[in-house]
């Protein structure tokens, strides 16, 4: 039974996922102003409108934030949480469950924007075609996030802002979401 609930909650993890995925690139898309024509975008927008379009009567887009897929993400993310406490068979606890959610949403976050950054760098490093539509949306995603630093992290010719806030985004990552998904489980398992 044991090797049945690891394949189920690797399938869950993936199907979660790649849901929590879409939602974030169109958060991110929206937020960052993303080329609209660009295919990718055209899919996120696509796939997603069906959902975000009810919710945007409800919910407004704040400062570019689309806080209906903010939603989303966080509902999908409790989901998984609370379909993973039935597979165990455990009752969560309602705030531990919501405060779970917001922690792996804010993780997820950092994390996506961890790799974007990194694929960014190295599309700077090697010869990459700049109008290919991956390579047009990493560069709308994660170049916002460097440019404050970017000129002013140079060392002999070399430009360390991608690896200033590659680190920050690590340090985030351990520093306040992993304490807040710690707290969440801690009280989602009731102790």
């Amino acid at each position: 039974m044991n090797y049945l609930t690891n394949a189920l909650d690797l399938i869950l993890g993936v199907v979660f996922g790649a849901l929590v995925t879409l939602f974030v690139l169109r958060l991110l898309a929206e937020a960052f102003r993303a080329d609209f024509h660009n295919p990718i975008c055209q899919f996120l927008y696509r796939f997603t409108n069906p959902v975000l379009r009810p919710l945007r009567k409800v919910l407004p887009t704040v400062r570019r934030v689309n806080t209906g897929a903010l939603l989303i993400v966080v509902v999908l993310e409790c989901l998984k949480w609370l379909v993973r406490a039935a597979l165990a068979g455990v009752m969560p606890s309602p705030v531990g469950l919501v405060i779970v959610g917001i922690a792996d949403t804010l993780d997820f976050f950092l994390l996506t924007w961890i790799v974007l950054v990194f694929a960014w760098s190295l599309m700077s490093m090697f010869a990459t075609d700049r109008y290919h539509p991956v390579a047009r949306l990493i560069s709308s995603l994660a170049e916002p996030l460097v440019r404050p630093l970017r000129g002013r992290m140079n060392l002999g010719g070399l430009d360390f802002s991608p690896t200033v806030v590659l680190l920050g985004l690590f340090l985030a990552r351990i520093l306040v979401a992993r304490p807040l998904q710690d707290l969440g489980l801690r009280m989602f398992l009731g102790g």
